[in-house]
């Protein structure tokens, strides 16, 4: 199954900086896929994970955690999806924090910060890996981001939940057959016809 890549605090305020579609190019042997600007990656053909790690080392310039996710709990994110019954708002922003390790996460976690009544950031739900939250478009929301690690208690990667719906669009389209790829019936029988005529 293929592997999701978050890399984090890349392209961020002028430091570690990179062209994350260049870098994709670079590991074209793994087929990899690159999702916006943040550092977010599939990889469709990663073989062995530790092997993958060191070839992406290599090529970044730079020191960054990396963290990796199944492409299958990614996908299962779609069904599972905790902001279904949450009234979309032009000015709330719903996102989605990885762990390094699904083993740390407490899965009790929910915060609103400043406060319940008057809420800039707020997580509302937490699932193996991932932390799941909403936040309000202001200039003092990026302070309390920066409060999610100490929230759950161990350092996370944050996306919103449109980078998360292109990563499962992705991922699905390669569990497909590709249209191109696929040979329609009548043409099947006549390359077999003409397979056994030759």
């Amino acid at each position: 199954m293929a592997l999701v890549v978050f890399l984090r605090g890349v392209n961020v305020g002028g430091h570690r900086t990179f062209r994350p579609s260049v870098l994709a190019k670079q590991l074209r042997a793994f087929d990899v896929v690159s999702i916006g600007a943040a550092g977010t990656f599939v990889v469709r053909k990663p073989g062995s994970p530790p092997k993958f790690r060191a070839a992406l080392r290599r090529k970044l310039q730079f020191e960054t955690e990396i963290v990796f996710c199944d492409g299958r709990d990614l996908i299962a994110l779609e069904s599972g999806n905790p902001f279904r019954a949450a009234p979309l708002s032009p000015g709330i922003v719903r996102f989605v924090s990885v762990l390094s390790s699904a083993r740390l996460i407490r899965r009790s976690v929910r915060a609103a910060l400043p406060s319940e009544d008057d809420w800039l950031l707020r997580i509302v739900a937490a699932k193996g890996q991932f932390v799941f939250g909403m936040y309000r478009r202001h200039v003092k929301t990026i302070g309390y981001l920066g409060q999610i690690d100490r929230i759950v208690g161990a350092p996370v990667t944050t996306r919103n939940w449109n980078t998360i719906a292109a990563i499962i669009r992705v991922l699905k389209a390669g569990e497909e057959p590709s249209p191109k790829k696929m040979v329609p019936a009548a043409a099947r029988i006549k390359i077999a016809r003409a397979q056994t005529l030759g």
